[in-house]
């Protein structure tokens, strides 16, 4: 039988929280920071605006896939190799993406780089789930301060180094997760391998399944024909059905069955799904209309954005002691329905500058608070041998969340305005309040 060897950590909590939130953070970048380059992108490389966004979508794509199939490989080879074989795909894609000569090969570029973030995400996710029980609240807590602030200083991160560099290393700042690898090496001892058999059939099904499930999300920004989205959403969809069956047919599938059928798993992948969705809209929506309605320039709109972090990573180091008291259910609902409350505000008020910045800022929260919240519910709720499983398709739903989130604000905003199109998607975070009863 498989097991998964456990080994207590030599360094302490915070150090630890620290090293994996800085293995995490930098992926945080490959959205939000790049899309403030996106226009200057598409200008030096000749396309147009809606070609452009491929930039976006193939980073979103390969993220949260990368961090589902990375996340079942920490369970069966070890976060040792996950990191490795993580690392070399960060450096090829980022090494692409600054030669890159032509939209194609830069979307290419993309597609390895994000893959790579997330197969550094899924070793940081997975180490952190491995934590031995008396460690993990302290351990999580200082993880989600640090992936708080990467995500409040995104903007003015891509900001500043737009205005100071250029487009092409703004597009590859995932890859400052490398300079954390040093200091994770002597981690990877807490996930060992299991040495159980890996379901590669398994792992290209959901790979498929996942990414014509983004590509559909995102169709309207791409601008796909119907026939064309239809085609795959079918794909998609016959993927995912191949999947299920497999899933309950084989002990040892990519996608363990018992994770689909368990209602708390469900739940929490529901919960994060709303709360990701309400985040990225937020922070989609909030740099556009401040430059657009009032006149700010990126800068400024990056600094506006960092109390965000300092409230995100204040409720994230309590997140674990306030779930205590009032159960993970209990501080979703609570961290959930304020940033519903939030977005709705800034919708019907016509989005003043104060009313944006705070919705942002109960986003940050949100996020934070989720993150760890539910990875910490999960950990303690699945076997050892799952969890590196586990906490990678439990962030494939949240990055799917994210994608949806976007493209619903951005399909929005043409009939309806950006601002009121906020109103519109706080319905995710409020849905996300109700799946979160499943983890009571």
């Amino acid at each position: 039988m498989s097991t998964i060897t456990l080994k207590a950590p030599a360094l302490g909590s915070t150090a630890i929280g620290l090293r994996l939130g800085a293995l995490f953070g930098p992926s945080v970048f490959g959205v939000t920071a790049a899309s403030v380059a996106l226009p200057r992108a598409g200008a030096a490389l000749g396309v147009s605006p809606v070609a452009a966004t491929w930039v976006l979508t193939a980073h979103a794509l390969a993220l949260g896939v990368g961090t589902a199939l990375f996340g079942r490989v920490t369970d069966v080879a070890g976060a040792r190799v996950t990191m490795a074989a993580a690392t070399v795909l960060l450096v090829l894609g980022a090494a692409i993406c600054l030669l890159s000569p032509t939209l194609t090969v830069l979307v290419v570029g993309r597609l390895a780089l994000a893959a790579g973030s997330g197969g550094l995400v899924a070793t940081a996710l997975a180490l952190s789930a491995s934590v031995p029980d008396g460690h993990r609240v302290e351990v999580l807590g200082w993880f989600g301060v640090t992936i708080a602030v990467f995500a409040a200083s995104a903007t003015l991160a891509g900001g500043a180094v737009t205005e100071a560099i250029g487009w092409r290393p703004t597009l590859v700042l995932p890859a400052l997760a490398i300079a954390a690898i040093p200091s994770c090496r002597e981690l990877v001892t807490l996930r060992e391998a299991s040495g159980a058999p890996l379901d590669l059939l398994g792992a290209a099904l959901l790979a498929a399944a996942a990414a014509g499930l983004v590509v559909v999300i995102q169709a309207h920004a791409l601008a796909l024909p119907l026939v064309t989205a239809l085609l795959v959403a079918a794909a998609a969809g016959l993927s995912a059905a191949a999947l299920a069956v497999r899933s309950r047919r084989r002990a040892d599938a990519f996608v363990p069955w018992s994770l689909g059928a368990d209602r708390r798993f469900v739940g929490a992948a529901l919960a994060g799904f709303g709360v990701y969705a309400g985040f990225f809209a937020i922070v989609y929506a909030t740099p556009q209309l401040l430059r657009q309605e009032h006149g700010w320039d990126v800068l400024a709109i990056g600094a506006a954005l960092l109390p965000g972090a300092v409230l995100g990573a204040g409720l994230s180091r309590a997140a674990a002691p306030l779930a205590d008291r009032l159960g993970g259910a209990g501080l979703l609902a609570v961290v959930g329905g304020t940033f519903g409350a939030a977005l709705l505000a800034a919708g019907l008020a016509d989005a003043p500058p104060g009313v944006l910045l705070s919705a942002a800022a109960a986003g940050f929260a949100a996020f934070a608070v989720t993150q760890v919240v539910l990875t910490r519910e999960i950990a303690a709720h699945v076997t050892p041998t799952q969890r590196g499983a586990a906490v990678g398709l439990l962030n494939l739903a949240f990055f799917i969340g994210g994608a949806t989130g976007t493209a619903t604000a951005g399909a929005l905003a043409d009939s309806v305005g950006l601002g009121d199109a906020l109103a519109l998607v706080a319905a995710f975070p409020a849905a996300a309040v109700l799946a979160a009863g499943a983890l009571r």
